[in-house]
């Protein structure tokens, strides 16, 4: 079972995660600390004490925006120990992400916490911590897997190296499948289920009905693999599903395309193509 420290200076924040965490069944303690000083302190009590003791730590939720040093800047300073607590960051902000699974976070989640969210990033938690135990996972204690596949609503995404897409594919045809690492867990997400891709530097989000992920692949790649899967370059930001466009719009000549509830900006170099593009495939 799980040793938690949750450090975040917003006391009622604090409690409520506290409460959360030791609702859970894999959660075996789980302790507070208002800043990242109390917080280094015990971590440092932690590992001279070794991982079978009595103060021992397993894992870190920890807040970024916080006074004095931030959760990043705590992140860092774990990184330099041979053998630190794994890192879930938990946030109201999701701008940090490409930051956060650099420095080899789990799990980044967004606030305000739910239940079901936290409950997964504890999951990915359990599993990584038995595996280096050498110990084989048990199901949870409530006989409920809060983890399974698929996307997980409100996770702003997971950096993903490694090969671009799996699947057992005929010659000439784009694999089915991209992998998605978050914390050594690999998934795989159906290339049908993405909807439409955002550009964030060298990374890449993708947008499902049911959430996002964050690979570490630029767009101009994806795009190129991706052309006969139907997938579309509106703007140098977005790579879009043509099947997955519900409305295209031409406002005081500014296009836009609404993909569910999104709204995306189309470039002028893009427009007609895509207007061509869109009549094409409504034609069947």
């Amino acid at each position: 079972m799980l040793r938690v420290l949750a450090v975040d200076d917003e006391k009622p924040a604090l409690g409520e995660l506290l409460y959360l965490l030791r609702s859970d069944p894999r959660v075996r303690s789980a302790d507070g600390a208002t800043d990242a000083t109390e917080a280094l302190r015990r971590i440092s009590r932690a590992l001279d004490a070794g991982p079978d003791g009595e103060d021992g730590i397993d894992v870190v939720f920890l807040d970024i925006h916080m006074a004095g040093l931030t959760g990043l800047d705590v992140a860092r300073l774990l990184a330099e120990f041979a053998r630190p607590p794994l890192i879930v960051f938990v946030t109201a902000h999701e701008g940090f992400a490409v930051q956060a699974f650099d420095l080899k976070a789990v799990d980044y989640v967004l606030k305000p916490v739910r239940r079901e969210r936290l409950a997964e990033a504890v999951r990915r938690v359990s599993d990584l911590t038995a595996v280096a135990r050498g110990v084989r996972q048990s199901p949870p204690a409530n006989g409920v897997d809060t983890g399974g596949g698929g996307a997980v609503p409100d996770r702003p995404g997971s950096a993903a190296t490694g090969p671009l897409v799996t699947g057992s594919t005929a010659p000439g045809t784009a694999p089915e499948q991209i992998p998605v690492e978050l914390g050594g867990v690999t998934r795989f997400v159906p290339i049908d289920e993405i909807a439409y891709v955002e550009a964030q530097g060298d990374y890449a989000r993708l947008h499902t009905a049911e959430g996002s992920h964050l690979v570490r692949i630029p767009l101009s790649t994806l795009e190129e693999r991706w052309a006969s899967r139907g997938f579309v370059r509106i703007h140098r930001s977005h790579l879009v599903a043509l099947g997955r466009i519900d409305e295209l719009r031409l406002d005081a000549g500014a296009t836009t395309v609404r993909v569910g509830t999104a709204e995306l900006a189309v470039s002028r170099r893009h427009a007609r193509q895509l207007r061509d593009l869109l009549m094409r495939h409504a034609r069947g």
